[in-house]
Order: C-alpha cells, then structure tokens, then sequence
C-alpha cells in the first residue's frame, strides 16, 4: 500500500505539474490574443507626399546638348549607346546621339564631353585626331570600353595612359577599389557572377589614376583616367554594359570634368510583400529543425521579432502590402476575409512603427487577362476573367484595408511575383487613386515580370522599382545595389516572410543565418550612406517625383559651380563631384561630403551657387 500511495503521490505531482504548463502556456496564448487584438497606432504624418497626377509638372528641359555620344552599329556598340544614354538620360545631361561613320561632319566645340560606345575606332578616319586635339585643350573624354586592338588603338594607346594593349581578354572575378571614387566601395571586394573574358589586359602609364581593378595577383585595371593636356580621358574596361552596372559608368563620367552635379533621389526604403496577409498553417520542414514551434508561432516570435528589431535599429519604416487571401479565385463576388485579428495586429505594430501600409493583391494572382502568357513559370498563376473582376478584387482589397486600418491613405501597389499586364497596369492608371507602383528594377531572364526605371509615367502614376530582395543577398544583388547607391542615391529592397520557408529563397540555411545576411547588407547600407533617407513607398514616390521632374542646368565660371534647376519644388537632392579643389561659400543649399570629392547637396533654392577653393585640401 505504501508504494501504491507514492506512485499516485508522484503522478499527482507530474499531472500538477503539466497542468501548471498548460496553464502558463494558455494563458501567453491568451495574453498574445489580446495583444494582437489591441496593438494601437496614431496616424503619423509622412515627411513628402506625392503631388497629384494632374499637378505633374509638364515643363520639358531646354538643356542644350552638353555631350556627344558616338556609338558603332554592333553588339557591344548598341548595349554602350543603350547604357550611357540611359545614365546621361537620368543625370540630366542634355546629348547627342551620332553614328561614329557619321561623326566627321560634327563640330567638337559646343561639347564639354565626348563619350565613345565604339569597338572599332578607324570608322573614325582623321576625326579621331580632332577628337584627341579636342581633349588636349580641355575636353573630357570617356571610353564606354575598350575599342578592339586593330592596329589603331596601339597607334593612339598612349593618349589613353595605355603604355601596352594586349589582344586577348582576361576574365574578370573579383571587383577591387583602389579608391573612393563609389560609395561603399572601398569596404570590400565584389565577386562577379558568372565571369566571362571581358576586359582587355592593358599595361598604364604611372601617372594614371586606377579606381577599380580586377582582384588577385596580376589585376587588370577596369577604370581609370588620365590627364591628357588640359582635359581628361577616362576609361572604363569593365566590360559589364547591362543595367545593374549604370552605376559604375555614371560614378565614371563624372571624372571627366572639374566639378559636376546631378540629381538623385535620396532614399532608402524596405518592402515587406504578402505582409500582414493570412499566415500559413501547419509546420515548416527548416523552422520545425531549428525552432521546433508553428510556422504562425515562428512568424509572431522569431521572424517578425528581428525584422522590427532591425528597423528599431536603423530607422527603417516598413512598406507592408497586404493581401486578403490565397484562393486562386478570378471571377467575383470575392467574400470577404473576416479572420483580421493578425492583420490588425502585424498592421497596427508596423505603422507604430512609422511604416506603411500598401497593396499586393485581393489574392496572389497577377493582374492579367486571357491572353497572357506566363511561358510555363507560373503554373499554378490563373488569369482574370475580365477587366471588370480585375477592377472589383482591388474594390474589396481597398474596402478591407479601410476598414483594418481607417486613418491610412493607401498609395502603393506591389504586383504578385512582380507580374502585371499592359491591360492591369491601364486599369490601375484609370480606375484607382493608386499613386505609385513599386515592382522590380532589374528585367528577369523570361521577360515576364514588370521592370521599371524610377519615372514618372504618362498617366501620373509614379514607377519606383524594388532593386533587390530576399536574404540570400548573393555577389550580383551587392553590385547592383552598389551601383543604385552611386547613380539615384537609392536603396530598395523588399522580403517575404515565407523566404524563410522556400528552399530556393535560402530556408535550408536556417533563419538565423538568412537575417544574419540581411543585417550585414543593411549595416553597409547605413554604413557606406548614413545620410541616405529612410522612407516609406509613398514618401519614395515624392521623392522620385521630384527627382524626374528636375532638370539641370550646370555653368562653371570663375571657380564658381552655378546651377539652375528647373520643376524646382521646395527642395532637391544632387550629388556634387568636384575634382579639383574643396567646396567653399554654398548658396541655396547646403553642401555634405560623403567622401573624397564627393558631396551630398540639400538645395533649397531654384539656383545655388558653390565656391571651388582651389589648391590642395
């Protein structure tokens, strides 16, 4: 009797003790309940808004043409022309575009630069000579790349600070700074994806100035310049003419002449996709390895734990778009979603936090109509019935986000997987208050997804493109993020909470080294640019309304940088090279120096004016 009685006593204990667990465990649930039943926020105010589509500013440049842009009907020719013309486009360079077996009947003396996208230099005939002279007085003169070495480019290699032209190409791996001259550079090494013989092995002349060189033991330079007379040549023998290396070739043209500007954005802003949105039930295969919890319990105390932590961190305001649910459902009525608690309780933390709220979709299909082709991607994507049911799944998104979140105004769309047809972007256009669309910067391989340049379209509706995302963060997403950083002055990003559990998004790697990926991109961020905004999708749509609708036009007399800016509202941002000599007294704005000859102008005026110093400093 005496063992009986200690066994019950010892199962009473265990059974006390469970019900003790059970309890505490009921009562976090309860308590987690409440909480996401009453995370409140008050309407903040945000620091730029857009100006109606109808206010668009419809001034076109005067600008006379500064630059001349010679280019040579081939490949390599074409992609030059197509790169530099989109970076003179957007630095505000007014140019002309001439056909290099065209060029002798072109006057050199109205240009301060020239700008060559040629790979054989003899179509030049003796205008090549003209073109030399032309530097030597004060001209600055770019290479897109390097012509092929046909017998003329070793004839004039020496005025390009060439000693020796080599005939083969070395394959490029690795990107190495030999100076400041890019923000962010300089803090490590960049590995290039997919290398492939692009560069010409050349031997300098001493007295050039390297700025990027490929990495290992014997590097072949990738840009330089050198001094030739009184003007400047500067070569690029990059190789890489695609649009995730603009940055590279605009950082490169302004070497060309003793002070430059150009206007840029000045923003950084992070998109959460599918967020709040309804969170996956059941377990995740990497999340049950590592956390042993739910994927809704690794959302709420994991995932969206750190992800706030970073922006309480670095000042981040958070663009969350929402979707309502994840049926594959094309044809109304769409019903709506009356599970919110989540919703309401992800939403409302975000926009405590200062962020956003925007949206992605009723569902997770793409804006498109019978007729689209998805090219076997997307099998399980359907398309809409009509335009009609296309229109009213954005009503009910509309009408539900209202009524989650009363106070806010929504001005941002995200297009599922970055999909959206010619006939679903019309409809926004004419049928929503849908201020911006925020889709994807660089064009994916099957040219299905929507790739934009931060614009302003034709119908108002501002474009602001996403340039990066995920956690994986490999070599090519951390050159084109360093190449936005120096061309618009612009970081965007956007994540998905199930990256985490998507094998093909980084899951097998586990959560913690995921976020660890995004933290260490997010510390050179801030790092690299501490003076880059943060800003909300809506913000970054004001933002680059302002930037597309200036203009510039530069004079540089009597050691004075004169600029006039055209659409001027209240205030621009434009980055200020000066290569010889240190800014003095600034007016209409004020001067902040990212690096060594590199400066952040804040202008507050339609004209500013900045005193060179010249002398060492």
């Amino acid at each position: 009797m005496k063992n009986k009685g200690k066994s019950q006593t010892k199962k009473s204990f265990r059974f006390r003790r469970l019900s003790t667990v059970l309890l505490v465990f009921a009562l976090m649930t309860v308590a987690l309940c409440l909480a996401q039943g009453n995370v409140f926020y008050r309407r903040q105010e945000r620091l730029l808004v857009p100006d109606s589509r109808q206010a668009v500013a419809q001034e076109v440049s005067a600008q006379e043409a500064e630059c001349l842009l010679l280019w040579e009907n081939d490949d390599a020719g074409e992609k030059g022309l197509e790169t530099m013309a989109a970076v003179l486009d957007q630095m505000k360079v007014g140019y002309d575009a001439v056909e290099g077996k065209d060029a002798a009947e072109v006057s050199l003396e109205k240009y301060e630069t020239l700008v060559i996208s040629m790979t054989h230099l003899r179509q030049l005939g003796d205008k090549l000579l003209e073109i030399l002279n032309w530097t030597r007085e004060g001209g600055g003169l770019m290479f897109v790349y390097l012509p092929e070495n046909d017998g003329v480019l070793s004839t004039i290699a020496g005025n390009l600070g060439v000693e020796q032209a080599g005939y083969n190409y070395a394959v490029v791996e690795t990107l190495h700074f030999t100076s400041d001259f890019m923000i962010g550079g300089t803090e490590k090494d960049y590995a290039v994806t997919d290398p492939y013989e692009s560069s010409l092995n050349v031997n300098l002349a001493e007295d050039c100035q390297v700025h990027l060189e490929s990495g290992g033991e014997h590097p072949v330079p990738l840009i330089w310049e050198y001094q030739l007379g009184a003007g400047t040549v500067v070569v690029n023998n990059l190789g890489f003419l695609e649009k995730g290396y603009r940055g590279f070739y605009s950082s490169a043209y302004t070497l060309l002449q003793e002070t430059f500007a150009y206007p840029v954005i000045n923003a950084s802003t992070f998109y959460i996709d599918d967020f709040p949105a309804p969170v996956p039930s059941g377990n995740s295969q990497y999340v049950e390895r590592d956390y042993h919890m739910s994927i809704s319990d690794f959302y709420t105390n994991v995932w969206w734990n750190d992800v706030y932590n970073l922006a309480e961190e670095y000042g981040i305001r958070y663009t969350g778009l929402v979707i309502e649910e994840y049926s594959d459902q094309v044809e109304g009525p769409f019903d709506r979603n009356q599970d919110v608690r989540r919703f309401r309780y992800f939403g409302n933390m975000l926009l405590q936090q200062g962020g956003e709220i925007g949206f992605h979709g009723y569902n997770h299909m793409p804006l498109c109509l019978p007729g689209f082709d998805y090219k076997g991607e997307y099998d399980g994507y359907k398309v809409w019935v009509d335009q009609e049911n296309m229109k009213a799944s954005i009503k009910e998104l509309e009408d539900f986000c209202a009524y989650l979140f009363p106070e806010e105004e929504f001005n941002v769309y995200v297009p599922p997987s970055n999909i959206l047809s010619a006939e679903g972007r019309q409809m926004l256009g004419d049928e929503t208050e849908i201020k911006a669309i925020a889709s994807v910067y660089l064009p994916d391989a099957q040219d299905i997804g929507y790739a934009q340049e931060f614009e302003v379209a034709e119908d108002g509706i501002i474009e602001t493109p996403r340039v990066i995302s995920g956690y994986l963060l490999d070599e090519y997403m951390q050159i084109v993020a360093l190449s936005e950083l120096n061309f618009h002055f612009v970081n965007t990003h956007f994540q998905h909470p199930d990256d985490a559990l998507d094998e093909e998004r980084g899951a097998e790697l586990g959560w913690e080294k995921m976020f660890a990926n995004l933290s260490e991109y997010v510390e050179w961020l801030y790092t690299s640019a501490p003076e880059l905004r943060n800003l909300t999708g809506t913000e970054l749509a004001a933002a680059v309304q302002i930037y597309d609708d200036l203009w510039v036009e530069r004079k540089y007399e009597e050691n004075t940088l004169t600029l006039e800016l055209g659409n001027f509202r209240k205030e621009a941002w434009l980055m200020v090279r000066i290569n010889e000599g240190t800014p003095g007294e600034v007016k209409g704005g004020e001067l902040e120096k990212l690096q060594e000859g590199l400066y952040l102008l804040r202008a507050d005026q339609a004209q500013v004016s900045i005193e060179i110093e010249k002398g060492e400093g």
